[in-house]
């Protein structure tokens, strides 16, 4: 890997999350790729990262905008920064209730890449700032 070919993955990836095409997030990343989220648990492989964004894409409905994506020099490390462009769709238990809310908010990821694949996919968001938004709090 060189960091321009991970930079090509990591927009690869960001191009179908911002199409909805799961399928072709799937295509980015190992079969034993790791997923963490801030204020959630751990998920590993395939499967379980499917049905995370399968989940997602029913609660909710983004786009990301002003994708940065940032590499070391040999490829297998990268991160990225974003600003969430979205709508609650469908509410979700503990959280507040959805009645198709917009909101917006800055977001971060870090990636591990082996082989030409998303190895590790981490990524952090300010969830109280979400519930605000949502709630309709003033931040």
């Amino acid at each position: 890997m060189t960091a321009a070919t991970t930079e090509t993955l990591i927009r690869r990836y960001y191009d179908a999350f911002n199409a909805g095409d799961v399928d072709a997030m799937l295509e980015c990343v190992t079969d034993d790729v790791i997923h963490d989220v801030n204020q959630g648990e751990r998920r590993l492989g395939r499967e379980r990262f499917h049905a995370f964004c399968a989940r997602m894409a029913h609660h909710y409905k983004e786009r990301l905008t002003g994708i940065t994506v940032l590499t070391n020099a040999d490829g297998t490390r990268a991160a990225a920064e974003f600003n969430v462009e979205g709508e609650y769709l469908q509410s979700e238990t503990g959280l507040p209730p959805a009645t198709g809310q917009r909101y917006g908010l800055p977001g971060g990821t870090f990636f591990v890449v082996r082989d030409g694949k998303i190895a590790r996919v981490t990524t952090y968001y300010n969830l109280t700032d979400w519930i605000m938004q949502v709630s309709g709090e003033p931040s």
